[in-house]
């Protein structure tokens, strides 16, 4: 064919017919920057098959990662109100509204009771998708009607915590869930019913300060940020440079802060050895005291 009749039809390559590739299917790692499948990823439990970075995920797919199967939501109709009418650049109603429909989560955390390996557990898992998984008055009642539960039932309790701390929104309200938690969880531990505090990416501000340091076992998934303020704040404070590796879960643990780290595809099988543990140890506490009772009657 002739150059100018090439010009009028144009070159005719298979590149011309080529479909784009739909939105979702690929993801790039944060950390690595290596590409790989959406699928692969979910298959690898959320994460990167090259460098083995944990992509944040959310409080429904832990649940399905730690659950034997089947889980009930609890306190899903527990709403957040604008109390303060408060209004920055946008309405915090109008906030609310766009978390919603983004997220199909009422809140930044979600509740579910359900079993790990045939043992019960209630889990509260934090979303960082619905406001930065900020901490309001309904993540404090949430957390609170999930220990009157335990209380009850006599059910171990984990948090999941992915936070970026208290919800400015909210003003001192969202403050008072620290005193409120902390508060409610040490009735569990009066009551000798376990708490699990499992610590994500990233875990910081008033969460940090309040129930996700205070569990009976404090642990963690690798290279998560955990602390109070942020890096860049405190850098800017002391005016020094920060320890390599600041506030990552490895530092934390090097210093005594977390019991241990674990792989998320390990996390069921560690919580089951867990809440086995827990359990063979709280009825050694009963049977002592029965012991006791025994002893002070004669």
């Amino acid at each position: 064919m002739g150059w100018f009749k090439r010009l009028k039809t144009g070159i005719q390559t298979a590149t011309k017919f080529k479909k784009e590739a739909p939105d979702g299917l690929w993801y790039k790692c944060k950390d690595c920057n290596e590409t790989t499948t959406r699928k692969e990823l979910k298959e690898n439990v959320f994460k990167c098959p090259h460098c083995n970075y944990h992509v944040r995920i959310g409080s429904h797919d832990y649940f399905d990662i730690i659950f034997d199967g089947n889980y009930t939501e609890m306190f899903s109709d527990i709403i957040s109100k604008d109390v303060l009418n408060f209004q920055d650049v946008k309405k915090y109603t109008d906030r609310l509204s766009a978390a919603l429909s983004k997220t199909d989560l009422t809140d930044a955390i979600s509740v579910a009771s359900g079993k790990v390996n045939k043992k019960p557990l209630v889990i509260a898992a934090m979303d960082f998708t619905f406001i930065g998984g900020s901490m309001g008055t309904v993540v404090g009642e949430r957390i609170s009607r999930a220990i009157d539960y335990c209380l009850d039932e006599r059910v171990p309790l984990m948090i999941i915590s992915k936070s970026g701390g208290a919800r400015m929104m909210e003003s001192a309200f969202s403050l008072m869930q620290m005193a409120k938690t902390a508060a409610k969880l040490s009735l569990m531990a009066k009551a000798g019913v376990p708490y699990l505090s499992f610590m994500t990416d990233p875990t910081t501000g008033g969460v940090t300060a309040s129930y996700a340091m205070l569990g009976d076992i404090n642990f963690s998934e690798p290279k998560a940020l955990i602390g109070f303020a942020g890096p860049r704040v405190i850098k800017e404070t002391i005016k020094q440079e920060l320890p390599e590796g600041f506030q990552t879960s490895e530092f934390l643990l090097d210093h005594g802060f977390l019991d241990f780290i674990v792989d998320r595809a390990d996390l069921k099988e560690r919580i089951a050895e867990l809440l086995l543990l827990l359990d063979k140890t709280y009825e050694g506490e009963e049977e002592l005291e029965e012991e006791k009772e025994v002893v002070e009657k004669r």
